[in-house]
């Protein structure tokens, strides 16, 4: 069955169909979940919290966009409203202007951050990721982790492309800075 006809029986409130969907997103949910917010446990029960505002809500959803869009877009939320609750301190990168300067940048195109074979520098990747304030974190996740487009992005962020581009462009640098770093010792 298409998705399209899933979503219009479990609007109807077919719970096979509804089940069917959950199943379908259950993997790509937690994963992003895990990749935002780094542990298991509370991936776990952001998808959880995912699922249910999608349940509760998905008669709100239009079919404008694709399902794992607005299901994105639930979780970047969840995972942000937790971290704001939680108030953990993270590296701030709105008034950073030093992370533009060309003697912190790298050549990113040069960094297989797709297809690391190398351990160490995917610790070293998945450390700074780690240090990135949430807001940053969900855009880079979703452009050059998940491959969205920036359209996508701004849509699931409730950003402008603009505002997407910037966050993007901060966070590689910050990047750039935190693997600079981790190589000069």
């Amino acid at each position: 069955m298409d998705e399209e006809k899933l979503i219009e029986e479990a609007k109807a409130g077919d719970k096979k169909a509804l089940t069917e969907l959950v199943k379908k997103y259950e993997q790509t949910i937690y994963n992003f979940a895990f990749k935002i917010c780094r542990d298991p446990a509370r991936a776990e029960n952001i998808m959880q919290e995912t699922f249910f505002s999608m349940i509760k809500s998905l008669h709100q959803f239009d079919g404008k966009s694709k399902l794992s869009t607005w299901l994105y877009r639930i979780v970047a939320n969840h995972c942000l409203m937790e971290v704001r609750k939680k108030k953990n301190r993270f590296v701030s990168l709105e008034n950073d202007d030093d992370l533009v300067e060309d003697k912190y940048v790298a050549d990113w195109k040069s960094l297989p951050y797709k297809s690391v074979e190398n351990v160490e520098l995917r610790k070293i990747l998945d450390e700074a990721i780690k240090k990135l304030s949430p807001d940053y974190r969900v855009v880079f996740l979703l452009r050059d982790v998940e491959g969205l487009s920036t359209e996508e992005t701004g849509k699931i962020t409730e950003l402008s492309v603009p505002a997407v581009k910037s966050r993007l462009h901060r966070a590689r640098a910050f990047l750039r800075k935190e693997i600079n770093e981790a190589f000069k010792s």
